[in-house]
């Protein structure tokens, strides 16, 4: 895949990222709005990678780091770019971006159901980790 593009987004980006995470990505989540991906470009512009083929979308991942901890999110890929290394640039990106910032280690957000991308995320190096649960609380009703 040498012909692989891989960037941070821009705002220009967004809108595209926002329909491309309705194909590929698993799940929603309460910040999929352009509100959402906005505030994380504007605030850490580095954040949110995009990996582009033939000038065409196919793969995301958001590398964020609060100067303490590596958290991965929203790692798609277009379904009929799956298990061309699209996935593996991606995190290759994220994990440099990490190692530059100073980060020691990165944790990724993954669905239980999402069987398919527990086997990528083991692939690339990644455990689950069985003593922690995720506990959230909505701030907006």
């Amino acid at each position: 895949m040498t012909d692989l593009r891989i960037r941070p987004a821009t705002a220009d980006d967004l809108d595209s990222v926002l329909a491309f995470w309705k194909t590929a990505a698993e799940g929603t989540s309460i910040s999929d709005d352009r509100d959402g991906v906005e505030r994380l470009v504007g605030r850490d512009p580095a954040a949110l990678i995009l990996a582009e083929l033939d000038g065409e979308l196919v793969g995301t991942v958001i590398a964020g780091f609060d100067g303490w901890r590596c958290h991965l999110y929203r790692l798609a890929v277009h379904p009929q770019r799956r298990r061309r290394g699209v996935g593996s640039a991606l995190l290759a990106a994220a994990e440099e971006r990490f190692v530059r910032l100073g980060g020691r280690r990165g944790d990724a957000m993954v669905l239980q159901r999402n069987e398919s991308a527990h086997h990528a995320w083991r692939a690339a190096g990644y455990s689950p980790e069985d003593q922690w649960r995720r506990w959230v609380k909505p701030l907006n009703d």
